[in-house]
Order: C-alpha cells, then sequence, then structure tokens
C-alpha cells in the first residue's frame, strides 16, 4: 500500500526526476508515481503539485521532501546502505554527488537528457568538452580507489544515481570517453531499474514529446 507519492516529470526528458525516482526506488519506498509531461520549462501543473514548483517532489509518512540531493538524503535515513559505510568514502561520495547537484551547466545545456534518441558527435561545446573531463576524472577517481563496477564499489547506491542522467546524457549524445567510462556507463544502462526507467519512457505518449529536444538546432 502506497504511503506517499513521488511527483516526476516526462521520463524521457527528466533528469532531475530520474535522480530522485532512483532514490525512492533504491530505497525501497512505497509511494504512488505521479508522472507530469513537462513543457521545456515549469508548466502550471507542476507549481501546482510542487512546493518549489520542480520536479521530483516525494511526500512520504508524512515528510515532504523537494530537491534531488535532499530526497537522497532523506532515502538514505531509511537504507543507510545507499551510501558507502566508511566515513572517508561516504564523504568522497557526498562530496561528488553535490557537485553533479550544483554543476556541470555546459553539459546540461548542450546536451539534454532525451533517451529516445541518437545525436552522435553533436554539441561539442567547449564548455561541455569541460565538463565531460571533470566527470570522467571523477569517475576514474572513484572506480579505481572502490573496484567498480559502480563508483563506490559492486552496489549501485546514491553517487551513481546522481550520475545516472550524465551516463544517459553519453549515451544519447555520443562524446569521446575514456575506456574506463564507457564500462561504467554501460554498467549503469544495465542496472535493472534503469532498464526500468527506459521502458518506460518508451510507453509515454508521443503526444508528450518536445520538439526542442527531439529536433535540437
Amino acid at each position: 500500500m502506497a504511503n506517499g507519492r513521488l511527483v516526476i516529470g516526462t521520463k524521457r526528458y527528466s533528469s532531475w526526476s530520474l535522480r530522485g525516482w532512483l532514490a525512492v526506488r533504491l530505497a525501497g519506498l512505497e509511494v504512488e508515481e505521479v508522472v507530469i509531461p513537462l513543457a521545456g520549462g515549469v508548466t502550471p501543473a507542476v507549481q501546482q503539485a510542487t512546493p518549489a514548483g520542480l520536479v521530483p517532489y516525494l511526500e512520504h509518512d508524512g515528510a515532504r521532501v523537494w530537491e534531488s540531493l535532499a530526497i537522497a538524503e532523506y532515502c538514505a535515513e531509511i537504507a543507510p546502505a545507499l551510501w558507502p559505510a566508511q566515513r572517508p568514502a561516504r564523504a568522497h561520495a557526498r562530496a561528488i554527488a553535490a557537485e553533479m547537484h550544483a554543476g556541470f551547466r555546459g553539459l546540461r545545456m548542450a546536451m539534454p537528457m532525451n533517451i529516445g534518441r541518437s545525436f552522435p558527435g553533436q554539441r561539442r561545446t567547449p564548455e561541455a568538452l569541460a565538463d565531460i573531463a571533470r566527470i570522467e576524472a571523477i569517475w576514474a577517481e572513484a572506480l579505481s580507489a572502490h573496484g567498480g563496477p559502480f563508483l563506490f564499489g559492486p552496489a549501485f547506491g546514491l553517487a551513481d544515481a546522481m550520475y545516472a542522467p550524465v551516463a544517459t546524457r553519453f549515451l544519447t549524445w555520443g562524446p569521446e570517453l575514456s575506456a574506463t567510462s564507457r564500462a561504467y556507463v554501460a554498467a549503469v544502462r544495465a542496472h535493472p531499474l534503469m532498464e526500468r526507467w527506459y521502458a518506460e519512457a518508451a510507453a509515454e505518449p508521443a503526444a508528450w514529446q518536445l520538439d526542442k529536444y527531439e529536433n535540437p538546432a
């Protein structure tokens, strides 16, 4: 029985929704899922459904939580293993998750999430390439330190949830990546929750698709 709800946007496009959704599903929260079609910006439906007028938004067991990183931390209170057990690794995971939450605007603007299309070689702006180089360095350090296949070892955790939309962007836009990064992207894509997200995105109505994302300049 549902004990709350998770409000998200179109699964084909909404990178922030994916982060929150992964955290909630990894923690095993029983919530109703409410999907609101996006229109390339803030919509009245989202404004009416969420305190900040943005997705994702979680209501669970009396708590009201918005912002993907806050949702991740809430989920970790219920399922602490979603962050690494050791304090130094846990601090590292939180740091790179926060860096993802706050930065990489060049990548976000040049290569928006669209998990239904492929645009290899396009939109390689200097800003996006600089962000990609930093992300690859983050991934390489964590994977080397913890052995992979995920950032902090064998289990898919909250740091991976924060970077999962980046993996989808790399699959869509096809920038040049190191072998280490390609292996990590493949591991993220093959995770059962990502398989589920992709399948549910593919089942969304065609009317929800937006030309600005389907036919980028």
